[in-house]
């Protein structure tokens, strides 16, 4: 089967005087691993990072008038997925790219849920980009500006404990050329995301997601304040003193919440749990600074990333995932839209 349609190749059987196995001898010239020439089975591959498998079925069918079964398909995507990642290091695209790229050099870091044969599981994701700077912003316009989207990313998951996933990030950055020392690195509150940034990148600028720290703050109000327009009113101002003045102005808004003793005693012990939490993130909340240099504020990035290439792609009614097939499958779906599918494909041919 090729890219165009099914054709008839005639060539003669033969053994392999090393191995006594029996193989046709011209496949190897011809390009055919199995009966997909490589460009085909590219497609197959395209076709089973954006649908399930039996819709990517129908779907070559439609667009490209050949059938291939969605088992073979499946087997097809795993076996290429598992080839992707063994010849990483020797693909070239986009270090080159990132060594030409101009702007800021970011890690985000987050993790998605993928259900297995042993049930649901963590698949941690790192997204490295590179972006050009904004204009600068404050606390009060930052939310109107233009964010430049990154001009190369490279994407990066696996099942795994934290030290090994670390490991995987290490290595990731070195084949990109990126240094720790000019790295953002973004994420959640997640304390695992922090002790990874910690061990293998210490010299990374390191930065809670703006996102999940609004959402500790609503946590606080809504305790308080309960849903209506007082809350939104709150946090509104809230939002602003979170972003220009970090930990310091989380204190005074909670400490503003604490003046009225109704709302005071609504609030109860979740000033002390928000408290706590900005506390252990206090040296991640350079917002003000970060708006003025034009850099990001917010780890959308990987968060999008897992949203698109795992929620939607792989929580399907009924999936079930072997573990060791969904960083790699992962990382096929974000490969197929990067300046390295073509130089995959070479290599594979």
């Amino acid at each position: 089967m090729t890219a165009v349609g099914a054709i008839d190749v005639c060539r003669s059987h033969g053994y392999c005087n090393a191995c006594q196995q029996p193989q046709f001898a011209a496949d190897r010239l011809l390009g055919i691993d199995g009966r997909l020439t490589p460009r085909a089975r590219g497609m197959a591959d395209r076709a089973g990072a954006c649908a399930p498998f039996r819709q990517a079925e129908s779907l070559l069918l439609d667009l490209a008038g050949w059938k291939i079964d969605a088992e073979t398909i499946r087997r097809y995507c795993h076996e290429d997925a598992a080839a992707a990642r063994a010849d990483r290091a020797e693909r070239q695209a986009l270090p080159e790219r990132f060594a030409g790229a101009t702007g800021e050099r970011e890690l985000h870091i987050d993790a998605g849920k993928v259900n297995t044969p042993e049930g649901w599981r963590d698949v941690k994701v790192a997204v490295f980009a590179c972006r050009r700077r904004a204009e600068p912003a404050t606390a009060e316009d930052y939310e109107q500006r233009d964010l430049p989207a990154p001009s190369v990313r490279s994407v990066i998951a696996e099942i795994e404990e934290v030290q090994q996933f670390g490991r995987r990030c290490t290595a990731e950055a070195e084949r990109l050329g990126v240094k720790a020392g000019g790295l953002s690195a973004l994420g959640d509150g997640a304390e695992w995301i922090w002790n990874l940034v910690g061990e293998n990148f210490p010299t990374a600028a390191q930065l809670l997601d703006v996102y999940h720290g609004c959402e500790k703050l609503a946590k606080a109000g809504r305790a308080a304040l309960g849903e209506g327009d007082a809350l939104q009113h709150w946090l509104n101002g809230a939002r602003g003193k979170l972003i220009g003045d970090g930990y310091a102005g989380v204190c005074e808004v909670l400490a503003a919440l604490s003046a009225d003793g109704a709302a005071a005693a609504r609030l109860g012990a979740t000033a002390g749990e928000v408290l706590n939490y900005f506390c252990g993130h206090q040296d991640r909340l350079g917002y003000a600074v970060r708006l003025r240099r034009g850099q990001a504020i917010g780890s959308g990035l990987v968060e999008g990333t897992i949203k698109q290439r795992v929620n939607l792609r792989m929580k399907r009614a009924n999936a079930r995932w072997r573990p060791e097939h969904v960083g790699p499958f992962v990382e096929l779906l974000a490969l197929v839209d990067s300046p390295e599918w073509a130089e995959h494909l070479a290599m594979a041919a």
